[in-house]
């Protein structure tokens, strides 16, 4: 039977993601990706402000982004020296394949986490010696004692289920030298 894994799912989803955007034809880039962003200080009685424009790199100047020109022709050459233009160029499609590998990670991470959820009540074994709290003494008397050369279990399950024993073992004993013999641990 063919079982297909969240993880397989994600690298196939990007894989035809990159194939679908490599087979488009050839198109300009968006907007977005390439631009040059002019800012303007204020000058005289003319408020600062900032102009974007899709242009070439050698194109980025005040003189071809700045339109309409704010101040008369006689100033315009003061006026762009005071301007800073940088030329911006970012790839979109490797933004989208970033974004879309990051939330199929965390999607497998969920989905692994629900798996988890649902497979543990039917790995976990009952503990037919623990009982509730009030009996705390007398489930200690009665459940027998594993010899420390028992071998351990190899699993990470097993491994994590004794250092869970070990844990309540040690908050029983905080309990106990709190509540009945009324000393604080040091």
């Amino acid at each position: 039977m063919l079982s297909i894994r969240p993880v397989d799912t994600v690298v196939t989803a990007v894989i035809a993601l990159c194939l679908w955007h490599q087979l488009l034809p050839a198109q300009a880039k968006n907007f977005e990706d390439i631009r040059c962003k002019c800012i303007c200080p204020p000058y005289r009685n003319i408020s600062g402000n900032v102009y974007n424009r899709n242009v070439t790199q050698k194109d980025c100047n005040c003189l071809h982004i700045v339109e309409p020109m704010p101040v008369p022709g006689h100033d315009v050459e003061a006026y762009c020296l005071l301007c800073e233009c940088k030329y911006e160029e970012r790839s979109s499609n490797t933004i989208k394949v970033t974004i879309i590998i990051y939330l199929g990670v965390l999607g497998a991470l969920f989905l692994y986490m629900l798996f988890l959820l649902l497979v543990d009540p039917l790995i976990r074994k009952k503990d037919p010696y623990i009982q509730p709290l009030h009996n705390e003494e007398d489930s200690e008397e009665m459940r027998p004692r594993a010899h420390p050369a028992a071998p351990r279990g190899n699993t990470v399950l097993e491994r994590v289920e004794g250092a869970q024993q070990r844990w309540k073992k040690q908050v029983q004993e905080q309990r106990k030298t709190v509540f009945d013999r009324h000393k604080l641990l040091s």
